[in-house]
């Protein structure tokens, strides 16, 4: 079983009043079987937290269990995991086969069950025509799906994955995400992955965890964080764009902001100062006059089957995304915003948590 335990983890370097916590107070059950990624940006402590799991840092407060026993302090090699890496590491003069097989050999596992796991490793990768070339002969997706086999043929409770796709191009990293996905049904295997990219977090993960200076903002489903951001932090990193977040005062079904009282189609769930969040898509150009927010137009995106017109309500910045069909306003026309009220989002302006 390979569930994974993240108990109160917490992450120091140095001693004492000089010491620098990274990592405050992690907590997180992942089930055996499940794909979880950890997703926030550079410096937020992802990775540190994914080489904690594997042993490669040490915990300074706290535990972590993988399947029921806690590791804190047993070596990577005794923890029955895999990692894959950002850098494939593959050994040069070896062959894609002995690459994936080099572990297994330095287990002393049988010449024949090396074989049988390896051929298996590159049937499911695609990589059986390839088992005979060296890595400088391969591209830069086949080199990290070697990397993945040699993690494969491990057998493992879990698999770790450090921003494994961040050296490919843009159309490599769809293609093995697709990979990743199909690895994971085939093999069933406990996954934490970790990435600064948060659609390639939406787009794999069956739950994800967001961090942000070393604390965990929220975990749940790709759907649950997008819909339900816990803060305004979750809002304006999930999502592409990210959500429309407005500092102002609520007063029922009025918004006040920088002194200009805006009409809400709902009322606000309290009065007083209140941060509304709205993603582009839940905000349309409102048409033949029709009433709305004003939106002082600054710049059109053109992204084929849509575009983004963003601009400024107020003093603060705002998208709304519309058809790629429509006629679009252009830069310094102040067009009217529609608003739709079953996906206002409140967050509270000093804490920012979800009201």
């Amino acid at each position: 079983m390979g569930a994974i335990s993240i108990r109160k983890v917490v992450k120091r370097y140095g001693l004492g009043h000089k010491a620098n916590q990274v990592i405050h107070g992690v907590d997180a059950e992942i089930a055996d079987g499940e794909f979880v990624v950890i997703v926030g940006p550079s410096g937020c402590g992802k990775s540190t937290l994914l080489r904690m799991v594997a042993g490669l840092e040490d915990i300074s407060d706290g535990e972590i269990a993988i399947g029921g026993r806690v590791v804190n302090d047993t070596e990577p090699s005794e923890r029955d995991i895999a990692m894959v890496f950002q850098n494939y590491a593959l050994y040069p003069h070896m062959s894609v086969f002995d690459n994936m097989a080099y572990g297994l050999k330095i287990a002393k596992v049988p010449v024949a069950e090396i074989k049988t796991r390896v051929d298996k490793a590159a049937r499911i990768l695609e990589l059986g025509a390839l088992l005979s070339r060296k890595p400088r002969e391969l591209s830069g997706g086949q080199r990290q799906r070697v990397a993945m086999g040699r993690a494969i043929v491990r057998q493992p409770q879990v698999f770790l994955f450090d921003e494994p796709l961040s050296n490919l191009d843009a159309k490599l990293r769809v293609q093995t995400r697709l990979e990743i996905q199909k690895l994971h049904r085939e093999l069933g295997v406990t996954s934490l992955f970790v990435t600064h990219d948060q659609v390639e977090a939406m787009t794999l993960a069956q739950r994800m965890i967001v961090m942000n200076a070393g604390r965990m903002e929220q975990i749940g489903t790709p759907e649950a964080v997008y819909q339900r951001p816990a803060t305004t932090f979750v809002a304006g990193f999930i999502g592409s764009p990210p959500m429309n977040l407005l500092r102002g005062q609520a007063d029922g079904s009025r918004f006040t902001l920088a002194g200009q009282a805006l009409a809400l189609p709902v009322s606000a769930p309290r009065g007083g100062e209140l941060i509304l969040g709205l993603r582009p898509e839940h905000a349309a150009l409102a048409r033949n006059g029709a009433a709305g927010w004003p939106l002082k137009v600054e710049m059109i995106e053109m992204l084929g089957a849509e575009r983004l017109v963003h601009g400024r309500v107020g003093d603060a910045p705002f998208t709304v995304r519309i058809d790629g069909t429509l006629h679009p306003p252009q830069p310094g026309d102040l067009v009217h915003v529609r608003m739709n009220g079953d996906h206002l989002h409140w967050f509270d302006a000093t804490s920012q948590q979800r009201v």
